[in-house]
């Protein structure tokens, strides 16, 4: 019988991931200055209002505060009439020196012995289900908020938008678990005051979003994801009415509220450790990028349809202290005698092939360069790799290192593919 499954994602502009793209902004700079620059950043917005607070170990200097505002005008807060104005809007710093009880458990004379930032366990996922192996309902989600952004800074169509956008996805899978089609799309958007009645104004913004977004993230799509696209989709359009009073007005926001938005929209599982703010020794993101690199890389290189890898760590130890890997029943790879291979065993291949140690992660994905700013919204998986200006000297750093097939071969010949 078929299924629905649902995931949603949230604008640049949401209080959250405002939060996060500040928090992030700020780690990114003081890794410019200085790359082994110790990072937990917290920020929390509100009405005409920023805190900033954490621990730093670092020989940067940061103007952090102007840091907060070139990210809030950025992201499209630059208007008095929003209540958060990045030009205006209090900026209170409250940053301090990280704590050496911690800082003796992370670093080492030997720097490959390098221990985990923190307890705890990270998650990675990847599916067969896009092309970019990640869950569709997430990233239909995360292309529609893409995308209505993008016609909001145009400022051509669509003029009366504002920053903050909700949106979510269903789709009905077959008894196999494939797609059959998107059963509901939910979009949220913050809007200027209309002059006409409030009905007229949701009606304008639902007619937009149909026939102007829509096409637009189709036009993106492949022809198999298009065919998804029915005249029977079910649309809930601002269901509440109007949505003038919004962003850290309307709601306040924290950094690292919206974890599932980050990663895997419900799929998977999630260890419960955000991102953002984070320099790559605490293993709540570097140990999660890592555990999607191998995720992604092991279904490309056709091990399985689908896998989800776990890796837990001892604060201040090196090792992991497990990893787990399970296919759903999804295997195809085998074993000499042409049985399919057990979890376990596959689990067992994993650990030769990756070093899940922080020191050996963060060299293999080159996580003490400035790179975390363009994962604060959208997700932080199923991203394209690209490059980042280090310092306008045409020095550039690679960005979502995590999501390269820089492994497949490998994993092919240890599997035997």
């Amino acid at each position: 019988m078929p299924y629905l499954f649902t995931s949603e994602s949230v604008s640049e502009g949401h209080p959250d991931k405002i939060a996060d793209q500040i928090s992030d902004a700020i780690l990114d700079e003081f890794l410019r200055q200085d790359p082994t620059s110790k990072v937990a950043c917290e920020t929390l917005v509100t009405t005409d209002y920023v805190l900033l607070a954490g621990e730093i170990k670092s020989t940067a200097q940061v103007d952090v505060e102007q840091i907060a505002r070139d990210v809030i005008r950025r992201i499209g807060y630059n208007n008095p009439d929003y209540k958060f104005d990045g030009n205006t809007c209090q900026v209170e710093n409250r940053l301090h020196a990280q704590s050496p009880d911690i800082n003796q458990g992370v670093e080492r004379q030997n720097p490959e012995e390098q221990g985990a930032g923190d307890q705890g366990m990270m998650f990675g996922y990847a599916t067969r289900e896009t092309e970019n192996y990640m869950p569709l309902a997430l990233d239909l989600s995360h292309r529609l908020l893409r995308e209505l952004a993008a016609i909001r800074k145009e400022g051509k169509e669509m003029t009366y938008l504002r920053p903050d956008a909700k949106a979510q996805v269903t789709i009905r899978y077959a008894d196999d678990n494939t797609p059959e089609a998107i059963e509901t799309i939910v979009v949220s958007t913050q809007h200027d005051e209309f002059d006409e009645s409030e009905e007229k104004m949701l009606t304008q913004i639902a007619t937009d979003i149909k026939t102007i977004l829509i096409p637009r993230v189709k036009a993106n799509l492949s022809a198999d994801v298009q065919r998804l696209f029915t005249d029977q989709i079910t649309y809930h359009i601002n269901p509440t009415g109007k949505f003038v009073i919004g962003g850290p007005h309307g709601d306040s926001g924290l950094t690292g509220r919206k974890i599932i938005v980050d990663t895997y929209g419900g799929k998977g599982a999630h260890g419960g450790g955000a991102f953002s703010g984070k320099d790559s020794s605490k293993v709540d993101r570097s140990a999660a990028y890592a555990a999607r690199h191998i995720a992604k890389n092991l279904v490309a290189a056709g091990v399985a349809d689908q896998v989800l890898v776990q890796v837990a760590y001892a604060i201040g130890v090196a090792k992991p202290v497990g990893v787990y890997v399970t296919t759903y029943g999804t295997t195809k790879a085998t074993n000499p005698s042409g049985q399919l291979l057990t979890d376990g065993e596959i689990s067992a291949k994993v650990q030769q092939l990756f070093d899940m140690r922080p020191y050996a992660i963060v060299q293999r994905l080159g996580l003490q360069k400035p790179i975390f700013g363009a994962t604060a919204a959208y997700g932080h998986m199923g991203r394209q790799p690209g490059q980042v200006s280090l310092n306008g000297n045409g020095q550039t750093a690679e960005t979502f290192t995590w999501e390269k097939l820089d492994y497949v071969e490998q994993i092919k010949g240890a599997f035997e593919l």
